[in-house]
């Protein structure tokens, strides 16, 4: 013969043990979702940005190895670059 919903069960102390260990359980997860977002993602916030002219430079630098431009024209770009620091 079954006893129906309130023999022999655990009682009070099971739905606060599965109360508990359903708040750690959920609270773990919603802690690592926060820690997975809230984390630095490559290149972001790191280094200050650099002024324009350094791009301008490194072109310069560039165009100068390929033989773009020649010895005389390369020196008087770069220190119109740099006259305007």
């Amino acid at each position: 013969m079954m006893d129906g919903w309130y023999g022999h069960g655990w009682g009070i102390g099971a739905w606060v043990a599965m109360t508990l260990l359903m708040l750690i359980f959920w609270g773990g997860v919603v802690t690592v979702v926060v820690l997975l977002v809230r984390r630095p993602h490559p290149g972001e916030g790191r280094a200050a940005p650099r002024p324009p002219h350094y791009d301008a430079e490194r072109i310069l630098n560039e165009r100068f190895a390929r033989g773009e431009i020649d010895e005389q024209e390369f020196a008087a770009k770069r220190a119109a670059l740099r006259r305007q620091e």
